[in-house]
């Protein structure tokens, strides 16, 4: 069997009237009938674009030059925006891409779910730079270059990013990239660290290294005066998550967050889901539990519960919550948090939402109101298997709104519920991220 022939790109510019814009951000013309995703385009633009791939049912290329502008185009605030993978929408305004975000949970409702909700919530705003405080990076020697790079992947392509800074990144990390360069080239395994993940908390910036060799003794003492000199805590990850360890043994302190509103402290691991824009999560979270309404009669279900960031503030207004996560290691710190805040009221279990034991105690249990946050799959499994007939209200929390969407679609068509209001939250600003809340009452 023969290889199949790739279509020959062509060469050169080409014109294009932007129709609309994609769920990816892309623009969208047609171009003799076939459909072509332009990066760096937005609707009512005409635009000169080169091809980067041809492919059998539409082909894709990037703006090199506009010749009409949309007047929600702006000039990206990062140099490298267009190179560096990590932002897709920077060259339109934040108040655009919000309408673009609530454009996409609305459609996958239509097409998706076969649902509208009955209104529309404000969107959640927030910081559009220096919001991020948790990220992986990549980390590479490149031989070409003589030189070791950190950052995002470029776009469109599997490279570690050739750039010096990151701003969407919290300064303690996006302002680092040189030095975190020039510190891994100074060690004798410079080629055996492949990512390095970092995360900020309130006492402090947390980076994992992961190594496939061991330190010396030299390194050891490099790395040690890299975190002194930078104020960092850095830990290092010879295996698994579970191999994680601090560099300084000395310092005992763990990692943090408040919930200010609610007099919780959240404590974590460097490596445990954490949300990422610490700014959106106390609005996202003070959101929620006003349109949950929970009250000291109800019982309480938190499902994909994590370290208890949505648990433990429920639980200061209900009767009881129950909170469910499949990661043993995250309800272990769930459990140490109910602790340290004195919070009783709650009980933690550990369970696959995706393969579910009917025999589980929770299963058995009766709530008033559900909270759902589940990662990118969503929430099917659990939904078809849960008895929620006398559950009187739902929460869900969401980053894909696709499979919100579908599930939206099980609650009001199959399950007897309507779904009342929905909306966006920018917890992730110039990207294509859609973070996202619904409510479902019966």
């Amino acid at each position: 069997m023969g290889r199949r022939r790739r279509n020959k790109i062509p060469e050169g510019l080409f014109k294009a009237d932007i129709e609309s814009l994609s769920h990816e951000g892309r623009g969208v013309a047609h171009i003799e009938g076939k459909t072509i995703f332009i990066e760096n385009a937005l609707p009512g633009e005409q635009v000169e674009f080169k091809y980067v791939s041809k492919r059998a049912k539409f082909d894709q290329g990037v703006a090199e030059n506009i010749i009409t502008a949309n007047e929600q185009r702006i000039e990206p605030e990062c140099q490298y925006f267009g190179y560096c993978g990590g932002c897709s929408l920077q060259h339109m305004t934040p108040d655009a891409q919000l309408a673009h975000k609530q454009s996409v949970l609305l459609e996958q409702f239509t097409h998706l779910g076969n649902v509208e909700p009955e209104s529309v919530l404000p969107p959640l705003e927030g910081p559009s730079f220096g919001y991020r405080h948790k990220a992986r990076l990549a980390a590479k020697h490149v031989i070409k270059k003589e030189k070791v790079l950190v950052g995002f992947r470029e776009k469109r392509s599997p490279f570690v990013a050739d750039i010096t800074e990151c701003k969407v990144l919290h300064p303690d990390v996006g302002l680092k990239f040189t030095a975190l360069q020039q510190l891994i080239e100074s060690l004798s395994i410079y080629n055996q660290i492949p990512q390095i993940e970092a995360a900020v908390s309130d006492n402090g910036t947390a980076l994992v290294f992961r190594h496939l060799a061991d330190f010396t003794d030299e390194d050891i003492a490099k790395l040690n005066a890299f975190e002194d000199e930078h104020q960092l805590k850095l830990y290092l990850q010879p295996g698994g998550y579970d191999s994680v360890e601090r560099l300084n043994k000395s310092d005992t302190d763990e990692l943090f967050y408040k919930l200010d509103d609610h007099d919780i402290t959240i404590y974590f691991k460097p490596v445990d889901f954490t949300q990422i824009n610490v700014e959106i999560n106390q609005k996202m979270l003070n959101l929620a539990i006003e349109l949950l309404e929970p009250n000291k009669d109800e019982n309480i279900l938190d499902l994909f519960c994590g370290v208890g960031n949505f648990t433990l503030p429920l639980a200061l207004k209900a009767k009881t919550v129950v909170g469910i996560e499949g990661d043993t290691g995250l309800v272990e710190r769930a459990k140490i948090n109910a602790s340290k805040n004195n919070i009783e009221n709650v009980e933690f279990y550990a369970a696959d939402l995706a393969e579910l034991d009917k025999s589980k105690k929770f299963m058995k249990g009766t709530y008033d109101k559900i909270l759902l946050d589940p990662a990118r799959t969503g929430a099917k499994e659990i939904i078809e298997a849960l008895n929620i007939k006398n559950v009187k209200r739902i929460v869900y929390v969401s980053c894909n709104p696709a499979t919100l969407a579908r599930d939206a679609g099980i609650l009001v068509n199959e399950k007897g519920f309507k779904l009342t209001k929905a909306g966006v939250m920018d917890m992730f600003p110039h990207t294509t991220h859609v973070e996202s809340i619904a409510v479902f009452e019966k």
